[in-house]
This record gives C-alpha cells, structure tokens and sequence, in this order.
C-alpha cells in the first residue's frame, strides 16, 4: 500500500492521568500497559503492516518533538510535523494533508490518535483495509465505527444507514457523550457505534472539504505548498497556526458534509481517556482492584493502586477510589472523577509549575 499514508496525532497532554501523565512527558509518550513500549510506539508498530514506514507522519507539539524523535527514531525530520500552539483536530488533519498533497495527491490518508489500545489488530487491519479501498475510488470521508460492548457514556456515537448488502455504510448522525438512558437507547437501537476518531480519505477528498466547509484553514495550508519539504516549512506552519481557527475535524467537516461513511470494527478498543478506562483494561484481583506497586488493601475494592516499586501504599475501607503516587504527587480521588481531572490540574500548577 505505497500510496497509503498515516498521520498520527501526538499533540495532546494526557491530563485525565495526571499526575502519571505530565506537560513535559504526556500518556502518549509512557508504557502505560507495561509492555515495554509506550502508547505511541504501540501505534507506529500497529500501522506499520499497512504502509511504509517512511509513509508515517507524527504530528505533535513543538516541545515534543525530542521525545518523537527518541521513541520513533525511524522517522525523518520531514516526518515529524510540529504545532506551535494547540489549534485543535482540524488543523492537525490539514497541515498533513496539504503537505502529502505536494508529494503523493492522489494518496489516502489514515489518520490516528496515539494513545488508543487495539487489540485483535488482525480485525483492525482488516478494517483499515476496506477503508482504504473505499476510499481510494471513491469521494468518501469514512471513520471507523466501534461495535459498543455497553452503553459508554464516555464515548461519542455515530448512527448509520442499515445496508445489509453494503460493508462502508452512509452515516446518519454523530452524537457526542450522551446521557446514560440515552446511551442504552442507542445500544439497543443496533444501528450505533461508538466514534474511534480514525477516519480515512483520499488526499482528494479531504483537501476539497476543507475547502467546502474550512475555507480560510484551507486557503492557509494550501499556500504553503511550495515551502512544504524544504527549510522555510516550519517558519511557514509557526505563522498559520496564529491564523487558525481552533475546531474539531468532526464539528468543522464531519458532521457537516453529506459524503460521510463508516466501516464497522468489530476489534476490541479504548481510547484510554482515563484512569477508570485503564482500570478495565488491567488484570485484577479478586475484590476487582488493580494494583501497581506495592500495596496492601484491606476491605477495599474496585479501586486503582499504583505507586513506585520501593514504597508501600496501605488502604483500608475504599470502593472505587484512585489512589496513585507519581514522583512529587500523591492522588486520592473516585476512580470515575475524570471530569474533575483539569480541576485538579490547574489548582495543582498554582502549588508549583513543578507538580504539573
């Protein structure tokens, strides 16, 4: 698949795991499942059955990129593709887009967050693979759609047009984080998955929606054509960013564009949003506690323990709480306080930009 291309998005600052996940070294960036490789180089392994590893974009804030070029030393600099500032998915979508345009457009474009946990990678592979096809002769912006196991109300939800003789389906609505009643509605319906955020197109077809539906980001990036692959790029990009608008993919083109597909994946998955979501993913003890460290629990379950290897945490009378040392910080909070996470961050940069 010479002509396929990912895009990887690596800008965020994981603060729904803080204090594990910190500004200088995000979630992304760390072995969260202890499996030697961390969340990004997870992805980069995962895509590269797919494409070419020289066909693999990152694109990541500026003050991440010695940390990308440490974990994937097998990309280029042309590769790492730098935000100045956070200008949300929107612009991290077209940036890549317009820039694969100079080089390769009649290519198709995956793009990808970071942190996500796939497992049945084969289902996944296959997947993509349908997408890809699709999208390579047709006029199609197609995500991927993910089977629901329960009614998540932590998730966006794409509903689609039943056609049973047909394996890319027409999307109907996106809906984003519903209420929990109306998450059971949605999951007994049968014609709902959850939003992954992966989405496939050709360089065609999402170059001309943003000129349909994000013109003046459009007009941006397709200016910089001729400096894209050469030494004044990043200058040029430093300068778009102050002139972008900040909005999502899916509010600036997804949910407005009439030509929007969806492949159903039926591979397991986690956006890893949150200590709650890793909680579920992590073996446990009898009492339904995740423990990582050292730690001694007494009457105490669905709870979350993690805490370096040379200290003791000792807990007593707990069900469903958060209780995590990372470096300079110690949490205790309900393991389902995600919500509450930014809070918690904030308060915790006026203590000190040292705890942050």
């Amino acid at each position: 698949m010479s002509n396929t291309y990912v895009v990887i998005m690596a800008g965020g600052i994981g603060s729904r795991f803080w204090p594990y996940s910190r500004a200088e070294k995000p979630k992304q960036f760390l072995d969260i499942l202890g499996t030697g490789r961390s969340l990004i180089q997870m992805t980069f392994d995962r895509f590269l059955n797919l494409c070419p590893a020289e066909n693999i974009f990152v694109i990541t804030n500026k003050q991440y990129k010695g940390l990308v070029q440490e974990q994937l030393p097998e990309l280029s600099n042309d590769q790492i593709l730098l935000e100045p500032i956070g200008r949300n998915t929107a612009a991290a979508v077209a940036y890549p887009a317009f820039k694969i345009k100079q080089k390769d457009p009649d290519g198709v474009m995956i793009v990808a967050p970071s942190d996500h946990i796939v497992m049945k990678e084969k289902v996944f592979k296959d997947n993509l693979k349908l997408a890809v096809k699709g999208a390579s002769k047709d006029n199609k912006l197609i995500t991927l759609g993910i089977v629901p196991s329960r009614p998540e109300t932590g998730y966006g939800y794409i509903q689609y047009h039943s056609s049973p003789l047909k394996k890319i389906k027409r999307v109907k609505t996106f809906t984003e984080k519903p209420e929990l009643e109306m998450a059971q509605k949605f999951i007994e319906s049968g014609d709902f998955v959850w939003n992954a955020g992966i989405f496939i197109w050709s360089i065609a077809s999402i170059t001309e929606a943003f000129h349909k539906y994000l013109e003046d980001i459009a007009v941006i990036f397709e200016d910089g054509k001729d400096l894209y692959y050469t030494e004044k790029e990043q200058k040029f990009i430093d300068k778009a960013y102050t002139q972008c608008i900040s909005i999502s993919i899916d509010y600036g083109i997804m949910e407005k564009a009439d030509n929007v597909f969806m492949v159903k994946g039926k591979f397991s998955w986690s956006d890893l949003g949150s200590w709650d979501s890793l909680h579920e993913l992590k073996p446990k003890d009898a009492n339904n506690n995740v423990v990582d460290g050292n730690a001694l629990l007494y009457d105490t379950k669905n709870c979350y323990v993690k805490g370096p290897k040379d200290q003791l945490i000792v807990a007593q009378d707990l069900d469903g709480y958060l209780i995590t040392h990372s470096d300079n910080v110690i949490l205790i909070c309900k393991k389902d306080a995600e919500k509450k996470f930014r809070e918690f961050l904030n308060d915790a940069k006026q203590k000190g930009s040292e705890f942050a």
